[in-house]
């Protein structure tokens, strides 16, 4: 089992920026691939960031590339999503997800979501 709890979300003018967090706790962070979802009220969710183990491969659609960055740091079971340049269609729940497969059977998690709203 793995909690993740997301923090840093707010309000921010558009140009602005944000730093989101996801601490994990349970289980063996370093080993899961970890990403960045957000959903809209009336859209689907979106995927926004991806990283790999170790950090070794990272992922963004082009809606956000270039403004967005995902990292990690296994020492405090915690991943990051700067957030720069925020644009008003960039307002959404943004909520952290941790997988991995074990055996076949895929690990699948989610954490509660953090609002994120770029508005002036």
């Amino acid at each position: 089992q793995v909690q993740l709890v997301e923090s840093g979300g707010g309000l921010v003018q558009p140009g602005g920026s944000l730093r989101l967090s996801c601490a994990a706790s349970g289980s063996t962070f370093s080993v899961y691939t970890m990403n960045w979802f957000r959903q809209a009220p009336g859209e689907e969710r979106e995927l926004v960031a991806g990283i790999t183990p170790a950090g070794k491969i990272t992922n963004y659609p082009d809606s956000v590339k270039g403004r967005f960055t995902i990292s990690r740091d296994d020492a405090k079971n915690t991943v990051y999503l700067q957030m720069n340049n925020l644009k008003p269609e960039d307002t959404a729940v943004y909520r952290c997800n941790a997988w991995r497969v074990v055996r076949g059977d895929l690990l699948n998690y989610w954490g509660q979501g953090t609002q994120v709203t770029v508005s002036s």
